[in-house]
């Protein structure tokens, strides 16, 4: 066994068996620092590599995001051209009666209301004595009534959602606090 006094101890900033390890690899200390340059130089390569990859990556969803904005209407546009065609179809007509007027009317609504729907664009249109809710309703007028207090009593225009986000609130008249 060896006496703990007798063992030199190692320098400050270097951890033992440093010496120990360079020289069992039997290294001169310049095949060490060529291995380390080698070592260097993967490890920047390597890092170059990855960098470039996260910058093609990057400028790849650019792309596709500025791709995605400009088309993002496409669907939706689509959905529209039968209600175009429909309305070009009516004023075609020249001696159409009342009756074929609003009869076509009604159905080039049905084709409008279909495309809005499509594209998860709903109507907010609350029934009378629905609670006020001012995240989708806009009070225009407040009136009294016999109804509970802060409740729609009509509705002037109705209010439309897209994906959960108010496009537009609904003009609503409400009852006055008692």
């Amino acid at each position: 066994m060896e006496n703990p006094e007798l063992t030199p101890s190692p320098a400050a900033g270097e951890s033992p068996g440093h010496e120990t390890a360079a020289a069992e690899d039997g290294a001169s200390p310049e095949q060490r620092l060529a291995e380390i340059s080698a070592k260097h130089a993967e490890l920047a390569d390597a890092y170059l590599r990855a960098k470039a990859e996260v910058e093609n990556i990057r400028r790849r969803a650019d792309e596709e995001m500025s791709k995605a904005r400009k088309f993002a209407v496409e669907s939706f546009a689509d959905s529209l051209l039968p209600v175009k065609d429909s309305l070009e179809a009516a004023l075609a007509i020249e001696n159409a009666t009342v009756d074929q007027l609003r009869e076509g009317t009604h159905a080039t609504l049905r084709q409008l209301a279909a495309a809005l729907e499509r594209s998860k664009v709903l109507e907010i249109s609350p029934p009378a004595g629905t609670r006020f809710d001012p995240h989708q309703h806009q009070a225009i007028s407040v009136v009294p009534a016999e109804q509970d207090a802060n409740t729609v009593v009509a509705v002037l225009q109705k209010g439309y959602l897209i994906a959960d986000r108010v496009l537009r609130p609904a003009l609503v008249t409400v009852t006055a606090p008692k």
